[in-house]
């Protein structure tokens, strides 16, 4: 997996806090920010309206398959995926009836 220099503003407060927990567990802020933020994702991919949330996101098209998967595993992003196209063709269908009228 590759790595992206990112800049964000975080309060004083976290980035002492941060720095501390750099000190103590012998790395680096990067290191400290990167295992809250997985500690994060592993908590909210447990919570049900954060998937749901996710999955209307992939069906609006506004996420890819590769950033669904990331989140939910490759097993139920292949389901949405599949029920995504179901859904698509559904729609299609019913184009297809309205223009016969």
């Amino acid at each position: 997996m590759g790595t992206t220099r990112v800049n964000f503003r975080l309060p004083e407060e976290l980035l002492e806090k941060a720095d501390v927990a750099a000190e103590i567990t012998h790395t680096n802020r990067t290191e400290v920010i990167k295992k809250a933020l997985q500690q994060y994702f592993e908590e909210v991919e447990d919570d049900e309206r954060f998937n749901e949330a996710l999955i209307e996101l992939y069906l609006d098209e506004k996420i890819g398959f590769e950033t669904l998967k990331e989140f939910v595993g490759r097993q139920d992003a292949e389901a949405v995926q599949a029920s995504k196209a179901v859904l698509e063709q559904g729609d299609d269908l019913a184009d297809e009836l309205a223009d016969l009228e």
